[in-house]
């Protein structure tokens, strides 16, 4: 881990558990395998079906379900190599339309969309990992899907983000308001990893990043 992080990190007060920088890395790994295991698992089930059955309409199935899932998990490894990865060495810049292009490969589908107002700039790496993970927390507070509509705070290479999330039953994950606001309040594990991680981003940018309700949406604001 970087300086910049374990800097961050040490912000954090003591009262709370946080992981060293090992333990991290091993929870964000298992995060990203936790996103991985379905389409993979699809993908072998699908071979399986290939390898068992002769009947054409068994290896139509198998095929396309091969095609979706290897499609599926090629957009979550891109996402995550953007959004958890080195993305570039230290110092690097991130284009925001190559960030674009990720989000909607992995968080677009059927029912949610994507309303990006951001204009095509380099980012340094941190703010654009940082917009990265704001979408993946937004997009928990729609679990049937909507709307996230991503607009700028600010301009140039300070320019921060302001993730709009709305829905059908719009909702605001405790924990990870607390999380992000005032840290963790027990020990973290993969699956709490992703707002720790934010938060640590956060930080690294000189920002304070925040979940809440505002009328019947949620945001979730770096400033």
């Amino acid at each position: 881990m970087s300086e910049t992080f374990q800097s961050a990190a040490s912000e954090t007060p003591a009262a709370f558990p946080v992981p060293d920088t090992l333990e991290l890395a091993a929870l964000l790994c298992s995060r990203v395998c936790h996103d991985l295991i379905s389409p993979v698992g699809a993908i072998v089930n699908g071979l399986e079906v290939l390898d068992d059955s002769p009947k054409p309409e068994d290896r139509d199935f198998a095929l396309e379900l091969i095609r979706k899932s290897a499609r599926t998990a090629s957009a979550r490894l891109q996402f995550c190599r953007l959004a958890f990865g080195a993305a570039g060495s230290a110092g690097a810049q991130i284009d925001l339309g190559d960030a674009q292009n990720m989000a909607r490969g992995h968080l677009e589908d059927d029912k949610t969309k994507i309303e990006w107002n951001l204009p095509r700039v380099l980012m340094p790496k941190n703010r654009a990992k940082l917009l990265l993970n704001m979408m993946v927390i937004a997009q928990q507070t729609i679990p049937r899907g909507g709307l996230l509509k991503v607009d700028p705070v600010g301009e140039g290479e300070t320019m921060s983000f302001r993730v709009t999330a709305s829905g059908l039953n719009v909702r605001t994950p405790h924990n990870i308001a607390d999380m992000l606001s005032i840290g963790p309040k027990n020990a973290i594990d993969a699956h709490a990893v992703q707002p720790y991680y934010t938060r640590l981003l956060a930080q690294a940018c000189g920002l304070q990043v925040s979940l809440a309700p505002e009328g019947d949406t949620v945001v979730v604001a770096a400033l």
